[in-house]
């Protein structure tokens, strides 16, 4: 290729048109240098080489060729080392690279399920407190309404006991009344008029007051009498056993009210308890992952930084790796057309396997 090249670009030297191989043979090492100078030009202006625009500077200067063809392989030989040692750097820059952003999304997963655990855990702790809150209150206002109920039982209690004792007291009283107003009476009707008359009995004054005869009690008034006792007596019954029942009643409802309150107040207590013991224990997983959290931050902050510090090295380069390596490629294929151009003995292997420029040929 570099003979073909060089035979398109060779025009005439000293005035005169070379052509074909016997041509090319002419070329003095001053044209091959300059043909070879404008080929490193040309490619370091297509590649944006400084490297071989410097060498095409430096061949298109009066150094001798000899020197000017080390200075070729010298170039050459620097690009070969800088492909291997970038070949190294690269190597290096994707494990650590791999190893930083590994560690990045490893440490960016754990702090972000340790912020879904504790927004988790800073719930139940709000709910634990709220429900405790509640809880409380509900305690307190069942200690109240026990504490009344109690207060209004026994209150009633010792009402209805006084309303029932004054009641029987007079349900007895009453009953002793009837029996001895019947006593009387059954007696006073059964009375027998004294066979010997009193002098004052025979006074007209005595028998017109109503004083004639046995004194037998008004029997015809009795009746009226008694059954108003009786009614009375029956107002006292009644209102012992109505008040006696509802006693029964009232004590009953007590006692049903006071188990159920007392019930659910030591199971409200209880779980008071129990939420008390939770929230300790959420607050001190809390506290826990709070602190894992900073420590996770941390060690993001960290995997952050690692990758901020290869990225000089192995990432903000202007140019991706393979660019890189393709354009050091050119840069070194430009240099072996070069080499070739200048081979005039035919000793470059490359240039003879190629059916390029030897000694014989140029």
């Amino acid at each position: 290729r570099a003979v073909a090249l060089v035979q398109e670009q060779l025009s005439t030297v000293g005035g005169g048109h070379l052509r074909g191989g016997a041509a090319v043979a002419t070329l003095s090492a001053r044209a091959r240098q300059d043909r070879a100078a404008a080929l490193l030009r040309s490619e370091a202006q297509r590649l944006g080489s400084a490297a071989l625009a410097t060498l095409g500077d430096r061949l298109a200067s009066s150094d001798p060729f000899s020197k000017v063809k080390a200075l070729i392989q010298g170039l050459i030989e620097r690009l070969l080392k800088e492909a291997t040692n970038e070949a190294s750097k690269k190597g290096f820059c994707d494990a650590e690279l791999g190893k930083s952003y590994e560690e990045r999304s490893f440490r960016l997963d754990d702090t972000e399920r340790l912020d879904v655990e504790i927004q988790e855990l800073e719930v139940k702790r709000d709910e634990l407190e709220e429900e405790m809150h509640m809880l409380e209150e509900a305690v307190t206002k069942l200690r109240f309404d026990l504490n009344e109920t109690t207060v209004q039982r026994d209150q009633e209690h010792n009402e209805n006991v006084d309303a029932i004792q004054k009641a029987q007291e007079g349900l007895s009283a009453v009953s002793q009344a009837i029996d001895i107003l019947k006593v009387f009476y059954k007696r006073a009707a059964k009375a027998a008029s004294l066979l010997q008359a009193s002098p004052v009995e025979e006074d007209p004054l005595f028998k017109s007051a109503g004083f004639e005869g046995a004194y037998r009690g008004k029997q015809e008034r009795s009746k009226g009498i008694i059954g108003m006792l009786e009614v009375i007596k029956s107002d006292f019954d009644r209102t012992a056993r109505t008040t006696e029942a509802a006693e029964k009643r009232a004590q009953a409802e007590f006692v049903e009210f006071d188990r159920a309150a007392k019930a659910d107040l030591s199971g409200k207590e209880k779980k008071i308890e129990l939420d008390e013991e939770d929230l300790d224990a959420t607050v001190n997983t809390l506290d826990a992952r709070m602190h894992d959290l900073r420590a996770a931050r941390e060690l993001l902050d960290a995997a952050l930084k690692a990758i901020e510090a290869l990225k000089p090295t192995c990432i903000d380069t202007g140019m991706s790796y393979e660019d890189r390596v393709a354009k050091r490629e050119e840069e070194i294929e430009a240099l072996k057309r070069a080499v070739c151009i200048l081979d005039t003995q035919g000793v470059e292997e490359d240039c003879s396997s190629s059916g390029g420029s030897g000694g014989g040929s140029v």
